[in-house]
Order: C-alpha cells, then sequence, then structure tokens
C-alpha cells in the first residue's frame, strides 16, 4: 500500500500544464485501467468481509451499511457496490476478464444486473455474453442483455406482466449533497399508475400556469411527483406507522421557531434546510415541544398542536377557495395556509394574517429576493422582486 501511495504522490506532483497532448492521453488511459483494476480488488475485498460476517463486530446490519458509515460511503452507493461485490464472488470469467483488461468495469456491471435475472442460466451463458462485451459499446451491449433476458423469460414461459413484474425494482436514497436519488424499474401497470398520475398534475400545472417560469420538463415532473406524495401524506385514512400516521417531520431550534436568535432545521431523512425552508413549512404544520437537557436528554414531550387549527383553517379554505397568488386556481388542496406576517416577526396565527398559497407560490414567497407579500387596507398585496405591485388576474 506504502508504494502505491507514492506512485499517486508522483502523479499529483506533476504539473498538468507541461505536459504533451499525447503523454496526457496516455496518461489517462493508464489511470483509467488503474483505478479500474483497483475498484475490482476494493470489491473482492468488501465481498470477503461480507462473508466474513466482519461487520457485525462493531453492530451493523451488513455490509452496505458498515461500509456506508465506516466509510463516508453514501448509502445508495454502499448498497450498489455490495450488490456487484457479491455478484462478482460468483463470476469468476467476468472477474478474470476485468483483471486481464478485456472487459470494462462498466461492462461487468451490466452482466451482473443480468445474472440477477436467472444466475444459474447465467453461468451457462456467460461465454457468450463476456464475448459480447468484448466487443461491443456499453449501448449495444445493453441491447444484447436485454434480449438474452427476453429468451430466459421465454424459457421460464414467464410472459408479458410476469415476466416484467418479476424484475421490478425502485431504490431511494439521500444523497450526500441533501437531495434524494430515485431509481428503478416498474412494471407496466405500475409505471402506467404512476406516468397516470404525473400526467394529471403536470396538467393542472399546465392549465394553472401563469407565465414562464423556467422550470425544465424534468424539473415539472420532480415537482409533480411531490405533490403525489404530499396528497397522500394529507390523507386522514392513511395507515399508522408506530403509534402515528406518517408525515414529514422538521426538527427546529425553539429560539429559532421564536425567531428570537439563529439556530438549526432539519428533516428526518434528508438533513439540515435553509431558514426560507423553515420558515415555509412552520406557516402550516403541527408542533410538538420537546425540552431537552444538554444535547440529547429528553426530559419533556408536549402533544401535536396544529399551528393553524382545522377550525381556522376550514375558514380560511372557504373565503380563499384556491391560492390566492394572482393568476393561479390550484385548488386548496394543493395549498397551505401562509402567515403574511410570520410566526417568527411577530405575525399572529388569525384568520387575517392567513391565506391560502399553493406549494409553489409559497416557495417563491418565501425564497430570498423573490415576491413578496403584505398586508394594503387590509388585503394582501404581492410585489414583485423590484418592489412593484403585482396586479390580480382572473385565473383561466
Amino acid at each position: 500500500m506504502s508504494e502505491l501511495r507514492s506512485v499517486v504522490e508522483a502523479f499529483r506532483c506533476e504539473a498538468m500544464s507541461e505536459l504533451p497532448d499525447a503523454g496526457l492521453e496516455q496518461d489517462f488511459a493508464e489511470l483509467q485501467r488503474a483505478v479500474e483494476l483497483l475498484e475490482a480488488e476494493r470489491l473482492r475485498r468488501l465481498a470477503e468481509i461480507d462473508r466474513r460476517g466482519l461487520h457485525e463486530r462493531d453492530g451493523f446490519l451488513s455490509a452496505a451499511s458498515w461500509l456506508a458509515s465506516s466509510h463516508k460511503v453514501a448509502w445508495g452507493n454502499a448498497r450498489a457496490d455490495l450488490r456487484i461485490a457479491r455478484a462478482l464472488r460468483d463470476m469468476p470469467r467476468s472477474l478474470s476478464a476485468l483483471l486481464e483488461g478485456e472487459v470494462s468495469m462498466s461492462a461487468v456491471k451490466v452482466l451482473a444486473a443480468a445474472r440477477q435475472t436467472d444466475p444459474l442460466t447465467f453461468d451457462h451463458s456467460e461465454p457468450q455474453l463476456l464475448e459480447a462485451a468484448r466487443v461491443h459499446a456499453i449501448g449495444d451491449l445493453q441491447r444484447v442483455v436485454g434480449f438474452w433476458r427476453q429468451q430466459v423469460d421465454h424459457a421460464h414461459d414467464l410472459r408479458g406482466d410476469d415476466a416484467a413484474r418479476a424484475r421490478r425494482r425502485l431504490h431511494a436514497s439521500a444523497t450526500y449533497l441533501g437531495m434524494v436519488r430515485v431509481d428503478g424499474d416498474l412494471d407496466p401497470e405500475t409505471g402506467e399508475a404512476l406516468l397516470t398520475a404525473l400526467g394529471a398534475v403536470l396538467d393542472a400545472e399546465t392549465r394553472s400556469n401563469i407565465g414562464e417560469d423556467g422550470l425544465t420538463p424534468a424539473q415539472r415532473r420532480a415537482d409533480a411527483l411531490g405533490e403525489i406524495c404530499r396528497l397522500w401524506l394529507d390523507r386522514s385514512d392513511r395507515p399508522m406507522v408506530g403509534g402515528e400516521r406518517p408525515h414529514v417531520t422538521l426538527t427546529v431550534d425553539a429560539g429559532m421557531l421564536a425567531g428570537r436568535e439563529a439556530g438549526t432545521a432539519e428533516l428526518d431523512r434528508t438533513g439540515p434546510v435553509p431558514e426560507e425552508l423553515e420558515k415555509q413549512h412552520l406557516c402550516d404544520a403541527s408542533v410538538m415541544r420537546v425540552v431537552l437537557s444538554g444535547r440529547s436528554q429528553p426530559m419533556d414531550v408536549g402533544r401535536r398542536t396544529p399551528i393553524v387549527p382545522p377550525a381556522m383553517r376550514r375558514a380560511v379554505i372557504v373565503r380563499d377557495r384556491r391560492c390566492r397568488f394572482p393568476g393561479c386556481d390550484r385548488p386548496h388542496s394543493w395549498c397551505d395556509a401562509h402567515h403574511i406576517v410570520h410566526r417568527a416577526d411577530g405575525g399572529p396565527t388569525a384568520i387575517g394574517n392567513l391565506l391560502l398559497l399553493c406549494r409553489r407560490h409559497h416557495r417563491m414567497v418565501h425564497a430570498p429576493g423573490g415576491f413578496s407579500l403584505e398586508l394594503l387596507d387590509s388585503r394582501p398585496a404581492f410585489k414583485r422582486p423590484d418592489g412593484s405591485l403585482l396586479e390580480d388576474r382572473v385565473p383561466p
């Protein structure tokens, strides 16, 4: 290992700007090959750690959780690494071809994913699939593997939906940047349900659109998926989990909640959030008081209390009926009750200080340097970032 570190250090000492073009390309090719060899050895050792159960010594439930915690690897990457490591343990010919430089790590990952379809059949077909990996680019190799899967499904008399359903999967994990990565394959029926639900939300968004907002189609689909999830969480008939109905939990320091001092606000699964998002959530949420002794010892837990009582929220719905942002007609079920003067700034939770805003416009009002909202003659007035008044418009 010390020799390996010495080689890396020698590369680090080289001045990139002084390398000739041919030398730079040659160095990159050799480094790419070395990286794949090192990755293969890393995965071999991960598979052995998994086989020996070394992770259990420190109480980890899997080698993936050990890898994520001990080496600061994102959970999704740790799980994928373990899956490939286990597959390579049972794919000696593919591993040998990788170590000999005949195939790339990307090709091996495609073959490892194919093996999950039917390990026994894959073992018989591995030489032919390896030959395809040697001569084809990754995109073409994926098509070859797709044809192979169809043959396997036909041999097992898995027809149509049965074959597709057997391969369904969905991964969702928080990344180190606070985002959540979603990846998977859905069977036709579930996929159709998802596409239909997304299409319904996107269609409503299009009809309610008050102008070009600069969002890409991918961003619109992401927002639509979030709206679908929120609508499900808002249902009163959803099942209980751990004695309570599932909900998004935001933990906020008491001083920050009262607007007296700076503090931290964290979501349970994705971590810290900026102040504007904290204020947006606190407009229309339920609050539970937890008193701690020091940093981690709970002393008292209060009851969950809605910031906006149900009767008051119903009154705001009857009055506003829809999002109050000029020109928007999104229904009240898509809206939060927004405090015109925020609670942290001394604003009361009263009907006169509340109005309905859909989630997108709620984010826009809380965004720094975005639209502002104030009361003029007891009526809400929206202003553009430049301070000019945004006239109300009849929704389409």
